[in-house]
């Protein structure tokens, strides 16, 4: 019988290796979207990426007849157990051969070393938190994900339950149709209203002022997701280290700011959706594919909404249906036909009926998992 060795791997050193393993599991998936290599090395670099200066994280390899089977990650993170009261870790980048006996061996480990931290539950995936790429895909296997969502083989979900993790929260990701949309006499009525009763204006992002844009940002996001499940506040560093890594792919007309009187009250940062382009890029994006980013953006027909938020005081104004509203519009112009709002928490009522009330279609689901340990 063979035997499944654990090996704890090295934070730098072998963080190719623990990336390259994917190519493995997804070889003949066409759905996948291989992970540009230069940005994951820099996610899980800890001297790169400010999220490691609160948090730890270690790698771990699992081995069969000295043959890679799986990875793991195993993540605690100070802030999130601070902002919520809790006292958990979590999993990510977890990838496993269709194999329980891996799974459990992968998750048994992961769930060791955070138990050596000090904590009594185990959640996930979170890639490496909810900032990035969470969740595991539960519905929507027919087609690839959008722009930093996840994507995963069906199989992963039984050996999830097969180990005994449950259900702590769905989210949930929104088709919507541009067409549909601007046919939605709610969404246009209460823009109307939103624009005319609390004199709302809507400014697109300024990049040669990034800088001060991004003091914006800061601004709305922090008091605009504090009360969601899940929210863990950015730093100032982490702000300014994602906006460096998204900036060359922005478009500024899908990046809007909404004032009330010179004041900023709400921000909604749309991206296209690149990965039509990096799905055939295999994880390089130098020499060749970097200039493919603009010579080949008119391939590109979904954008996602990653971020639509609203400071506390000025919600349930109608202000989110004007955000919908001006991007579709915005989105029409450059030939986006369609887009994705993702990703919203289940029982988020106010961001469900919003997408409701637009036409949109709940099209892919996502699972957080959780573990006593």
């Amino acid at each position: 019988m063979s035997t499944i060795e654990i090996k704890s791997l090295h934070p730098t050193k072998d963080i190719v290796k623990f990336l390259k393993f994917a190519w493995k599991i997804y070889k003949g998936d066409p759905n996948w979207v291989p992970p540009l290599m230069m940005d994951k090395k820099k996610l899980l670099n800890k001297d790169k990426n400010p999220f490691f200066k609160t948090s730890q994280m270690e790698m771990f390899m699992a081995y069969k007849d000295g043959e890679p089977v799986g990875r793991i990650a195993a993540i605690k993170n100070d802030i999130h157990n601070e902002v919520h009261k809790e006292n958990i870790g979590f999993f990510g980048f977890f990838e496993s051969i269709n194999d329980q006996e891996v799974a459990n061996t992968l998750l048994d480990k992961a769930k060791e070393w955070l138990k050596s931290k000090g904590v009594d539950a185990m959640r996930g995936p979170a890639n490496p938190s909810s900032n990035d790429e969470f969740g595991m895909l539960l519905e929507g296997f027919d087609e690839p994900p959008r722009l930093m969502m996840t994507y995963n083989p069906k199989y992963y979900l039984e050996l999830m339950e097969n180990y005994g993790l449950k259900k702590v929260k769905d989210l949930l990701a929104y088709s919507l149709d541009n067409k549909k949309l601007l046919q939605s006499e709610k969404i246009i009525r209460v823009a109307d209203i939103a624009r005319r009763r609390s004199k709302v204006e809507i400014k697109q992002i300024n990049l040669k002022k990034f800088k001060s844009e991004l003091e914006k940002v800061k601004y709305v996001y922090n008091q605009a997701w504090a009360p969601n499940w899940g929210f863990i506040p950015m730093t100032d560093e982490e702000i300014d280290n994602l906006a460096k890594e998204l900036k060359p792919l922005i478009e500024e007309s899908l990046v809007v700011f909404a004032e009330v009187e010179g004041k900023v009250v709400a921000f909604a940062l749309v991206m296209l959706d690149y990965n039509i382009l990096f799905k055939d890029f295999n994880g390089k994006l130098f020499p060749f594919n970097v200039i493919k980013l603009f010579t080949q953006r008119k391939k590109i027909k979904w954008a996602r909404v990653l971020t639509l938020g609203i400071i506390p005081e000025y919600q349930k104004r109608g202000i989110d249906a004007l955000l919908y509203y001006e991007i579709t519009k915005r989105a029409e112009k450059l030939g986006i036909m369609n887009g994705e709002a993702s990703w919203i928490l289940e029982d988020n009522e106010m961001m469900t009926r919003g997408a409701e009330a637009m036409n949109g279609e709940v099209y892919k689901k996502y699972r957080v998992y959780e573990i006593g340990i």
